[in-house]
């Protein structure tokens, strides 16, 4: 029902107090605004228990669920599964029905079991196409280093760009080794048997936190090899030269006909378009790798989720989320059905997965970009009305 029909006076407020009076009403629960296709504005969900227990003839549980939502498109929110799940774990424990939340956390905590597993899969194939890559741009910049008729700033541009990719490869082969360590140690020690109790949940869920952490890092890292290598290829693209140590060009960007050094073969050429592909497909595994590392992070996300407010396995108030009224507390402001009254104000909480430098250095690339585009449109524009003229 609308917002208003739980708190409005006058002849609203005579009927919300005869059915409070009743004993049915069992549960309160506010949704934020958008949540449906036909309508915008916020609303509260009344649920009724005729068959209510006697120790909770006189109780209500208000459920502020405005901050829990998931974004479907700039209008349209919804609740996700497993948000769906933990606001109805919350109604178990109001209810007594402990070994509900309980398996609800280890069904979470398999969950965690079942995407560490497919990690080591997902990551595979985006470490063997960064292997090729970076083969055909460590022979590139071999070559590059070796001509003399070349812009300065470029090729130590470009130097610097293969260094940076070789450092971050450097740092990550051992990282990922212990993570995946790490997690295959967790996946052999809980898989088979899932913890069943709430002290062994803890145990489990603090035990995989590190690795939690350890993830976090790994997309960063992902992410960045990525980049790294994005970038070696806008700079070799930008490399263009007629002739390299007496060798014609063969008149096309799309092979730059380069010698390499000792050891590495004669007249060895950069072909631009399989390295295009190779930048497109490794873009293509890095989303597939990431999505499979925030896999993992997600369901252990729930399970800390649900333990963070409710350690005990037990209902307890949470500020800005839930609490169980009586009759006597909503009966003061004036029969008032609105959770929000009630639960109090949500503490700030910082989102853990926001980046402030990544997002910085990814809105400076982005402009970058732009500039470029706009330099390049505006000196066609511009050779366009020269033609005319």
């Amino acid at each position: 029902m609308s917002s208003q029909a739980s708190s409005a006076g006058h002849s609203e407020k005579e009927v919300r107090q005869k059915i409070v009076e009743t004993g049915t009403v069992d549960v309160m629960i506010s949704i934020r605004s958008n949540f449906f296709y036909t309508r915008s504005v916020p609303c509260e969900l009344w649920h009724f228990d005729r068959a209510k227990p006697p120790e909770r003839k006189d109780k209500v549980l208000m459920l502020d669920a405005r901050n829990v939502y998931r974004k479907v498109t700039r209008k349209i929110y919804d609740f996700s599964p497993e948000q769906m799940q933990n606001l109805a774990a919350i109604v178990w424990l109001y209810r007594c029905q402990r070994e509900r939340f309980l398996s609800l956390v280890k069904d979470y905590l398999g969950r965690v079991c079942v995407e560490i597993a497919a990690i080591p899969g997902a990551l595979a194939p985006f470490e063997a196409t960064l292997a090729d890559l970076r083969r055909r741009l460590d022979l590139l910049g071999r070559a590059v280093a070796e001509q003399a008729n070349l812009d300065a700033g470029k090729k130590q541009a470009f130097a610097d760009s293969v260094r940076e990719l070789i450092e971050a490869a450097n740092l990550y082969r051992p990282d990922v080794n212990k993570l995946h360590e790490s997690l295959t140690a967790f996946g052999q020690k809980y898989a088979k048997e899932l913890p069943d109790t709430n002290e062994t949940q803890h145990a489990a869920r603090k035990e995989f936190d590190p690795n939690g952490e350890a993830i976090r890092g790994l997309v960063k890292q992902v992410d960045l090899l990525y980049k790294l290598a994005a970038r070696i290829h806008d700079l070799a693209t930008e490399i263009s030269f007629a002739s390299v140590n007496g060798i014609e060009s063969r008149g096309s960007n799309n092979h730059l006909p380069l010698l390499v050094g000792e050891g590495w073969g004669e007249g060895v050429s950069y072909d631009r378009r399989v390295t295009v592909k190779l930048v497109k497909q490794l873009d293509e595994e890095r989303k597939a790798a990431v999505e499979q590392l925030k896999q993992a992070m997600y369901f252990h996300r729930q399970v800390v989720w649900l333990q963070d407010r409710f350690p005990n396995a037990e209902l307890q108030p949470v500020p800005g989320l839930v609490k169980l009224v009586d009759l006597k507390e909503i009966e003061v402001p004036d029969w008032s059905l609105t959770p929000g009254r009630y639960v109090g104000v949500v503490p700030p909480e910082e989102d853990e997965n926001f980046d402030f430098e990544q997002t910085l250095r990814d809105i400076h690339t982005e402009l970058a970009d732009l500039n470029k585009e706009a330099a390049a449109l505006a000196a066609k524009i511009q050779e366009n009305f020269e033609e005319l003229v």
